[in-house]
């Protein structure tokens, strides 16, 4: 029986996606030509692959069966496709890079022009995406996460600043109006301007001096989804209407203009920064394997 391999790779890129509109994004198709890829596929086997509902998209035991056969056929035939770059000039091929926004704004910005120069033969597609997701499933090759939240049995390169401070401002008119908090405890009496990550968690706002680490939950006077709206909450801040806890790098123009002002300084406190991170396996495709060495370089 002889199979089409993009059929193949519309059916695995539907399951990992849990749709065929995202099985579409995934293999750069149409929905409808991944939809009809599929079922083509099903017609040459004679067996259902999918349950399709109106809310979901999920495999029948044979599609699942299937899947755990095929998934790591086809990792292999791109991996086997993939040694022909060694015999290339330059590394051509897409790369896909799964990354919070945080990154897409404050690290990949004085990476991406200079690699993209350097290898000119590489796409590169990057998903600014907060929700964490497995970057495999998604269809990625690598992604950059903060050491928190690596998954197991990923190889981890440090990208971008190795340390990192979040910081706290908030307008110069209203601390005037308001009073300059001396003390973490002291942000409990502020309205706040706070993220939530689309699990639901809204997480706390630490501060460290010396030995001493005080955590707050402070009310609320905006809520945004972390990533997508930040900006709106920086805005909120610049015009006055509370305290803002974000990444110092991201606060940092508006500080040296003076439009926000910092706000307990002596306790902002400092992270590890983010990594780069993908499968441990000994052949990397050419497209990551170039951004790994440029970022190693950097």
């Amino acid at each position: 029986m002889k199979t089409n391999l993009s059929d193949l790779n519309a059916f695995v890129a539907v399951v990992a996606a849990r749709g065929f509109r995202g099985g579409a994004r995934q293999s750069g198709a149409s929905a409808s030509a991944v939809s009809e890829a599929v079922r083509r596929l099903e017609t040459q086997l004679g067996v259902r692959l999918l349950h399709r509902t109106t809310r979901s998209v999920v495999p029948t035991e044979a599609g699942q069966r299937l899947l755990e056969r095929l998934a790591p056929a086809l990792n292999e035939v791109e991996a086997a496709l993939d040694v022909v770059n060694h015999f290339r000039d330059r590394p051509a091929g897409t790369l896909r890079l799964n990354v919070p926004v945080s990154a897409a704004r404050l690290v990949l910005p004085a990476i991406v022009p200079g690699f993209l120069a350097a290898y000119p033969d590489i796409l590169l597609h990057v998903v600014a995406d907060d929700s964490f997701v497995d970057v495999l499933a998604e269809g990625c090759d690598a992604g950059i996460r903060y050491d928190e939240r690596l998954e197991q049995d990923m190889i981890a390169v440090p990208i971008g600043p190795r340390v990192q401070r979040f910081a706290c401002a908030a307008a110069p008119d209203y601390l005037a109006r308001r009073g300059r908090p001396q003390h973490p405890s002291e942000i409990l009496t502020h309205p706040c301007l706070r993220f939530r990550f689309d699990s639901g968690v809204m997480p706390l706002w630490e501060f460290t001096r010396g030995d001493e680490t005080v955590k707050v939950d402070p009310p609320a006077k905006l809520i945004v989804q972390a990533g997508a709206a930040v900006d709106l909450a920086v805005e909120a801040a610049i015009a006055g209407a509370g305290v803002i806890y974000l990444f110092e790098d991201w606060l940092r123009p508006y500080l040296e203009r003076g439009e926000l002002e910092p706000v307990l300084e002596p306790w902002w406190p400092e992270f590890s920064g983010p990594f780069l991170y993908y499968p441990g396996r000994r052949l990397l495709p050419a497209p990551l394997r170039a951004f790994v060495d440029y970022v190693r370089g950097v």
